[in-house]
């Protein structure tokens, strides 16, 4: 899509009449990635250039409950004052499964000052990017996202299987990178592919993955904001498309017990805004201090960080060993086994991959988290650990192991309060601890089999 900096108004207003656009679905991302927001005739849309929805909306759980006390509130009037919508013209996309020509339009939350909302998931990442400027950088980044395709299933008490594919059976076994068990799904890839070239995604390549039916789309690099919206509007193309095809597609981190979960790494490298060179290489092609910087703020704030890129207690089921997902945040080069792993490449594009974060976290808090981890690591000078260069899984855990412990090391991580915003941690580790309250009233069947009788 079109540069921020270049589509007005203006654009946006011609864009929309180049394709006849009827209707305009006015969206603004919540803090789990939940599209919310409203369907607005066209001249309603150009008429008002914006909208009003309750604060509150962009601060729910994934329950879509919120705290009714505590320092919730003191973010969160209890008023539920109304935020001002307004729409960011670059993030203008066609929702290609609409019957009428329809467009969607990503908003940013401002308050009654003029302000952005400081804990909606978009203020959030562009806090972030505006440090990284003010240092004379930028951010770039490249996002790998997994997610499992999965037979209907309506009732949450039932075990997800694989999907049928074109040669009528499910997948029994793991498939890594096959070809053929890529094209069992040809009519929805193709359906896939067509919806996202019609909404100008950023998208490259498709893989099978591991598990059965688990699959990998990864993005061409670009600014940390736009791909984030990219993200935001595949997920739900994804989904979208899936139940077309009468089959799920979910990006939970864990959705099937005995295979591997599903990630969203995130390569990143920052450019020099004066001269768009990579401040990771030094000019005779080593790695930098700023490289190494970054990679020690990464290892010093990733475990405290951890409950924004693995945000559900289902999160935590992805996080073991030997499972293609770390359990540390060792670094190394072209080792997979690490959580900061820095791929084989040209002195240009060097590049760190942050491998930790989950395909179940919200795309805009993902990206600001690692951003904020590696920024406060230049800004300190954070000497990293001596590079792994054997198998990572045989050293101990240094991730936080449940949801309830990686809130606790939120809390006290106050660098990273000041990075992202105090607002958006009191307002986000309120809704995870609602979360989890909520989680604990719920007996496993696990608990059921194995206590039951025995205890």
């Amino acid at each position: 899509m079109t540069d921020s900096k270049s589509m007005n108004f203006n654009d946006l207003e011609q864009w929309l009449n180049e394709r006849r656009v009827t209707e305009v679905e006015c969206l603004v991302p919540d803090l789990t990635g939940v599209a919310r927001g409203k369907i607005l005739p066209r001249a309603k849309f150009t008429e008002d250039r914006g909208m009003r929805l309750p604060q509150a909306i962009v601060a729910m759980g994934v329950t879509g409950e919120f705290p009714e006390s505590g320092p919730y509130y003191d973010v969160i009037e209890p008023t539920d004052r109304d935020m001002q919508l307004r729409p960011d013209p670059s993030s203008v996309r066609i929702v290609p499964w609409a019957t009428d020509p329809t467009a969607q339009v990503i908003h940013d939350c401002f308050d009654h000052e003029g302000k952005l909302v400081p804990f909606a998931p978009r203020s959030v990442l562009r806090r972030v990017c505006d440090l990284y400027a003010a240092e004379g950088l930028e951010p770039v980044v490249a996002p790998e996202l997994e997610f499992y395709l999965t037979a209907r299933n309506t009732d949450p008490n039932t075990l997800l299987k694989a999907p049928i594919g074109r040669s009528g059976r499910a997948e029994t076994s793991r498939q890594a990178y096959s070809i053929d068990a890529v094209n069992e799904f040809d009519p929805l890839f193709e359906e896939i592919y067509d919806y996202c070239d019609k909404m100008e995604l950023n998208v490259d390549t498709l893989i099978h993955e591991v598990g059965a039916g688990q699959m990998e789309i990864n993005f061409f690099h670009a600014h940390p904001l736009g791909l984030a919206d990219e993200v935001f509007f595949f997920k739900r193309t994804v989904r979208e498309a899936a139940l077309r095809h009468d089959m799920y597609a979910t990006f939970m981190a864990k959705p099937i017990a005995g295979e591997p979960g599903s990630a969203m790494h995130v390569h990143q490298s920052l450019v020099s805004r004066e001269t768009g060179k990579n401040v990771f290489s030094n000019e005779d092609g080593t790695p930098s201090d700023m490289f190494m910087h970054y990679i020690g703020g990464l290892q010093r704030y990733i475990p405290a960080a951890m409950v924004l890129v693995a945000p559900y207690v289902n999160s935590y089921r992805r996080l073991s060993r030997n499972t293609a997902a770390p359990i540390n945040i060792e670094w190394g080069y072209d080792n997979r086994t690490v959580g900061i792993r820095s791929p084989i490449s040209s002195p240009a594009a060097r590049r760190v991959e942050n491998r930790v974060i989950g395909a179940d976290a919200n795309p805009y808090v993902a990206m600001a988290m690692t951003l904020a981890c590696g920024y406060l690591g230049i800004k300190n000078k954070i000497k990293p650990k001596p590079e792994m260069r054997g198998d990572a899984y045989l050293s101990a855990y240094s991730l936080p192991r449940s949801l309830g412990e990686a809130l606790d090391w939120l809390r006290k991580e106050t660098d990273l309060h000041e990075v992202l915003g105090k607002e958006f941690i009191t307002v986000y580790s309120e809704i995870k601890e609602l979360e989890f309250d909520e989680f604990m009233k719920v007996i496993s069947p696990w608990e059921r089999e194995h206590l039951l009788l025995h205890v």
